[in-house]
């Protein structure tokens, strides 16, 4: 199993947003006033309280220019392109982090503080800052937090690789090309092809033959039905 096809499993098992997206966002108070009126836009609706808020958060900038190096790094590191989907950068997940930590701020201190751990520890290892190492080397030092030994799981550089790994994995798969690898279909209406033969039989019943004639053909599914002359 790939990188990628791992990661899609974990979000799908719910543990991609449950430790950041869940029980936080309940605890502030909502932006949406009593009698707001919801104004949809071409996918994508917001109440005024709601677009005023974002338009707030938008307009400010938490992380420097260095830490979004490295933010960027690490989400193609997390999802990298492949034959089947783009990077994590392709579909602004380093944005999305962004966003996130000024929507939600008790993530700042976590995510700025394993960022300057990362810094430290690429400067330990090989002199430089993380953004600014070989790829090799930024890889042997996520390897090193991404697969921890059991004691060293709750050590800095694990606890924020696990982290920021479910906040690139929601990204990514809240993104349409996400949606898309997921094969997330929403309320897409399907074709159904009447009760199974089987339990029809168990219960001593059938269809009329001319009723499945008109009524269960796929082709004309999106027919409407004329009803006026029809014998039950």
């Amino acid at each position: 199993m790939d990188r990628r096809e791992s990661l899609r499993t974990m979000f799908v098992g719910g543990v991609g947003t449950s430790l950041f997206l869940s029980s936080c966002i309940n605890d502030k108070e909502t932006p949406i006033a009593e009698g707001d009126v919801v104004e949809e836009k071409e996918g994508y609706g917001r109440t005024p309280a709601e677009e005023e808020r974002d338009e707030e958060l938008n307009s400010k900038t938490f992380f420097s220019e260095e830490e979004m190096a490295s933010i960027t790094i690490l989400a193609d590191i997390i999802i990298p392109e492949d034959d089947e989907a783009v990077s994590a950068t392709a579909v602004g997940v380093p944005e999305f982090i962004e966003f996130i930590v000024k929507d939600m701020p008790e993530h700042q201190i976590p995510m700025r503080g394993g960022l300057m751990w990362l810094n430290r520890e690429s400067n330990k290892r090989f002199e430089a800052p993380f953004s600014e190492i070989s790829e090799e080397n930024q890889l042997e030092i996520i390897d090193a937090i991404a697969y921890p030994k059991e004691f060293e799981k709750n050590s800095p550089g694990p606890v924020f690789f696990r982290n920021i790994k479910n906040l690139v994995v929601t990204g990514y798969f809240t993104s349409e090309p996400g949606f898309k690898y997921l094969d997330y279909r929403g309320n897409t209406p399907n074709v159904w092809d009447g009760v199974p033969p089987h339990i029809l039989e168990k219960h001593g019943m059938k269809y009329d033959e001319d009723f499945l004639k008109i009524a269960m053909d796929p082709e004309t599914r999106n027919e409407v039905m004329d009803w006026e002359n029809h014998e039950s």
